[in-house]
């Protein structure tokens, strides 16, 4: 039982450092800053820049069909 729980503990260490790893490959890791948003159709108009979004909160709606 405490062998199990140590390689589970083992694991998700593992994990969590791959995935912070990842992120920090692609430039887009924790206090990175954010790329501006491209793509579309944007609802309400034209698309518009972080800056003006800076304070407010905002909701992204993405979708992928694989």
């Amino acid at each position: 039982m405490k062998r199990t729980l140590i390689c589970i503990i083992a694991i998700a260490l593992i994990a969590a450092f791959w995935t912070f790893h990842q992120a920090g490959a692609s430039g887009l890791g924790p206090g990175a800053q954010a790329p501006e948003l491209k793509g579309g159709p944007w609802i309400g108009g034209e698309p518009v820049k972080l800056e003006e979004l800076r304070g407010k909160v905002v909701l992204l709606d993405m979708w992928t069909f694989a």
